[in-house]
């Protein structure tokens, strides 16, 4: 089999097991059910993937795909614009993204608690073997810090122009923006299709997290 026709068959079984992880979740999906749905066989679904967990990486790696090119297009529509536009062009396409795609954004929040808990995976008994000889993990090692570069390579923008605070450690607030946004996500991940968790509507949160972003990267501490 040629190398295009492979990946157009990988890409398949991935969409299918995204469909079944999302559906029951990935501890609960069976790999027949995986092969079931990209109308293959079990044999010839782990000729392409030898595991679960390769595949869950696999889809991972996607998430990571999808959510560095939204960062990438708000970069692009924002380039004639002052930095600070560009940086809340960022987070707000970062929620929306993980809105829309709880999946995804699931499978992002689960990696990095792997890296966290295995040290940032050197701990190897922290990871399944199936992860391991996963070239997808390897692959999301190679990017997994892009995002808070673009972001961060944002503010540093931003503090040129004058449109962000000259003070500001760029990715000392990349990375508390990115703490932020997590808990949204948490926060809406556990509200299930509810848009109202102890009666607070969730997107005024949302809301006050962009307003909070802008105070922070633009009102002295003093």
């Amino acid at each position: 089999m040629d190398h295009q026709r492979r990946k157009e068959k990988e890409n398949k079984i991935i969409v299918a097991a995204e469909k079944i992880f999302d559906a029951v979740g990935f501890g609960n999906a069976k790999m027949e059910e995986i092969a079931a749905e990209a109308g293959i066989t079990k044999v010839t679904l782990y000729s392409y993937f030898q595991s679960k967990e390769n595949l869950y990486m696999a889809v991972t790696y996607k998430a990571f795909q999808l959510m560095i090119e939204i960062f990438y297009q708000k970069i692009d529509e924002n380039r004639n614009r002052p930095g600070l536009d560009s940086v809340l062009a960022i987070i707000e396409g970062f929620i929306n993204f993980c809105e829309n795609n709880f999946l995804y954004s699931e499978a992002i929040l689960n990696y990095f608690s792997l890296i966290r808990s295995s040290a940032g995976g050197m701990n190897k008994e922290k990871i399944s073997l199936g992860i391991q000889e996963s070239l997808y993990f390897t692959k999301i090692q190679d990017i997994q810090n892009l995002p808070l570069k673009l972001t961060a390579q944002e503010i540093e923008k931003g503090k040129k122009d004058g449109s962000i605070r000259p003070d500001l450690d760029s990715m000392l607030l990349t990375l508390q923006g990115w703490s932020m946004i997590v808990g949204y996500i948490k926060l809406i991940t556990a509200s299930g299709e509810s848009t109202v968790l102890l009666n607070v509507d969730l997107k005024e949160i949302k809301n006050l997290n962009l307003v909070l972003a802008k105070s922070a990267l633009t009102q002295s501490s003093s």
